[in-house]
């Protein structure tokens, strides 16, 4: 039986999820809300998230654990919407997601309120909604487990760390750029998803390159692309053994290490930000003894 929440590593990324995120309105209700919320996540077609806010109302703490910080780079922007829970539902089809994420709403009311819902979708066999494929670089089997799994004592062992980020594709703009002038922003061929071996400084997989850090920050990624009405993009979605690697590559996107801003942010912008902590599982049950009252 898994120590962790088996959907935040399960392969492909499903056909459809739902990313739900929930604020804090009631403390007295809250560990009713906590119980509900037990019989409802299995962490395989219901991934949860704690924020640092509803950690500390619980009267606890998870090491590392903290509020995304808004960071604010060279001309570009990264906010943060940061949120008390997150549940991230699996599914295959979009009428059995509504029906999940109308009972979950009701089964965590008065404690939580959802105050944000994104419906995402798996675009191909794993692609983002400007064609190229994403995730190329993921780590896989044992170095996925290293990258995205915490260590550490009963309650922390399996525990993860998400980063969530919400991009908002500028699809026209990047549509009526030249093909080569698309590959350099993004340093793969669209045709072949091959690296360009004379990409730009700019290019994304040179500014996000995990092995290329000191130490190396390599993460695992689940994003998934969303829609809504004529805007879309990519629901940005990271786990970690910590938030250290996610971190220093926003920041290197972002133009704080060198001064170069990664040319992604020339066709995408983000719109909200995140940090939760997902907790282990035990007997098949989210594991909350991390979340005891210190």
């Amino acid at each position: 039986m898994s120590y962790y929440q088996p959907g935040i590593l399960a392969t492909p990324v499903p056909t459809q999820a739902r990313h739900l995120f929930f604020a804090l309105e009631s403390i007295e209700a809250l560990p009713a809300a906590i119980d509900r919320l037990l019989a409802l996540v299995d962490g395989k077609t219901a991934v949860a998230g704690f924020g640092a806010s509803l950690v500390k109302a619980l009267g606890a703490r998870v090491q590392g654990l903290k509020a995304f910080p808004a960071l604010t780079g060279v001309g570009v922007d990264n906010p943060s919407t940061q949120h008390a829970l997150w549940v991230w539902l699996h599914g295959e089809e979009r009428g059995e997601l509504l029906h999940r994420s109308n009972a979950l709403e009701a089964a965590l009311a008065p404690a939580l309120r959802l105050v944000q819902m994104n419906e995402a979708f798996r675009h191909k066999t794993g692609h983002d909604l400007t064609g190229y494929e994403d995730g190329t670089e993921n780590p896989h089997d044992e170095e996925a487990v290293a990258a995205a799994l915490a260590e550490g004592a009963d309650g922390l062992r399996g525990g993860s760390f998400a980063a969530i980020q919400q991009w908002q594709h500028d699809f026209k703009g990047f549509a009526a750029m030249h093909q080569q002038e698309r590959d350099n922003i993004i340093g793969r061929r669209l045709s072949d998803n091959e690296e360009l071996d004379d990409a730009p400084d700019s290019a994304h997989v040179k500014r996000t390159a995990q092995e290329s850090f000191t130490p190396e920050a390599f993460m695992v990624r689940r994003s998934m692309p969303w829609i809504e009405g004529d805007k879309g993009g990519l629901m940005f979605l990271a786990f970690g053994h910590s938030l250290h690697a996610f971190e220093v590559q926003l920041r290197r996107m972002s133009g704080l290490e060198d001064g170069i801003v990664d040319g992604l942010y020339r066709m995408s912008r983000p719109i909200t930000g995140g940090y939760y902590w997902c907790p282990p599982l035990q007997d098949g049950r989210l594991d909350l003894r991390a979340l005891q009252a210190v």
